[in-house]
């Protein structure tokens, strides 16, 4: 079988993250198939998927299109979709849009696929409009589809150019059925993560240094927030709770991540959220250590790792990611992240946006060092259990080939 992924992006975000662990998954599991990669930028995912040996190609997306996030938004809550519609309607840029589909539907008829796997939004789109007659159609949604309205008049339209979509959670699976009208086969498959390069014994990040900060004093609790710089990642939550902490509590907080998208208004910029921080009273107990391409090393130099997003999350691979590596992690439980936890056995947590909440959780994880190893041991188990990447293959591979049958 002859597989194509298209990714709006070549950073390295959930949705791109995700891509990588399916990648490396299926081509061990399957390495008679062909995978390849064709990406609307250059970036860090193209050197990633290119060292599982698998060919990838930058389709570089026209400017207009670039800026254009997946559905014009930074936050699963926020509405810009027109935006797409807008773009692919106004000219030059709409004529800009036709010559990209021209172009990728002439890559897509050399690589000759089976199956065409999508992505993000755009790519959803994108593809419908370009894919090859003989292939099948494959969404992949990461994100609640019924917060964009034009998006959801645009998958509905062209639902039956696609033979499956995969969704990863039963959240944003029973989101997809319900903008559908039921109308599409759709599959719920978590992410995953690699559980040799998450774990909890490996190399450590030197926060401090990172963030152009002293060494804090010995004893002192680390938590952070790993997350792109997204409007409804809960930047000012995780602020204001660290605020709320009492003296009693030796603290220094960290900002693991950066702006990654070339989206237009989707995030802060780094400055923005230092005035954030100072404006609560805690930016001299806040290091902001930028992009850290190793997250493994940087999850284990913390004691608490805290999602914070304002949103119902779609999935949350951070949360994964950090069970998996042995720390204590505290939830912002709606969505999809709610379902990848045992609350009070693997984790903690709190309602999306209650900065008190988040405090006294953690507060409580300062305070107590014995539930902080029991909420680590319990997360790796539970990671070993249900994401270890090798199960990818393992659900994919039924999808596709159902997929495939479906054009033959």
């Amino acid at each position: 079988m002859k597989i194509v992924y298209l990714s709006p992006s070549g950073q390295l975000g959930g949705a791109e993250k995700s891509l990588i662990d399916i990648l490396a998954s299926l081509s061990a599991a399957r390495p008679d198939w062909k995978l390849s990669l064709v990406v609307g930028e250059d970036g860090p995912l193209l050197s990633k998927v290119k060292s599982l040996n698998i060919a990838a190609t930058v389709l570089p997306f026209p400017q207009p299109l670039s800026r254009l996030g997946d559905a014009g938004a930074g936050s699963p809550g926020q509405n810009q979709s027109g935006a797409f519609s807008m773009l692919v309607k106004s000219a030059p840029a709409g004529l800009s849009v036709v010559k990209y589909v021209t172009r990728l539907r002439r890559e897509l008829r050399k690589l000759d696929p089976d199956v065409l796997h999508t992505n993000g939004f755009k790519m959803h789109i994108l593809g419908a409009w370009s894919r090859p007659r003989e292939a099948s159609l494959v969404w992949h949604i990461h994100d609640y589809v019924s917060a964009r309205p034009v998006m959801t008049r645009l998958l509905r339209r062209y639902r039956s150019r696609c033979s499956a979509a995969i969704a990863n959670s039963n959240s944003v699976a029973d989101d997809l059925r319900a903008v559908c009208n039921g109308g599409m086969k759709v599959h719920p498959v978590y992410n995953a993560v690699d559980l040799d390069r998450f774990s909890p014994t490996g190399s450590k990040s030197n926060l401090d240094m990172l963030a152009s900060l002293p060494q804090a004093p010995p004893g002192t609790l680390r938590v952070g927030l790993l997350a792109t710089f997204g409007r409804w990642k809960g930047h000012a939550v995780f602020f204001k709770a660290l605020s709320l902490l009492p003296p009693s509590v030796q603290f220094r907080g960290y900002v693991i991540g950066a702006a990654l998208y070339k989206t237009a208004g989707s995030q802060y910029s780094l400055e923005e959220l230092r005035k954030m921080s100072s404006q609560m009273g805690v930016s001299h107990k806040v290091g902001f250590t930028g992009f850290v391409d190793d997250t493994a090393s940087a999850i284990r130099s913390l004691d608490i790792v805290v999602h914070t997003s304002t949103e119902p999350e779609p999935f949350g691979l951070v949360i994964v990611e950090a069970m998996a590596c042995g720390r204590a992690v505290i939830v912002s439980r709606a969505g999809g992240a709610a379902e990848i936890i045992d609350e009070g056995t693997n984790a903690l947590g709190h309602h999306p946006g209650d900065a008190e909440e988040l405090a006294d959780r953690i507060k409580q994880l300062a305070e107590d060092i014995d539930l902080r190893k029991s909420l680590a041991r319990a997360g790796r188990t539970w990671t070993e259990q249900h994401f270890n990447r090798a199960r990818l293959a393992t659900d994919l591979i039924p999808i596709y080939c159902e997929a495939a049958s479906l054009n033959n």
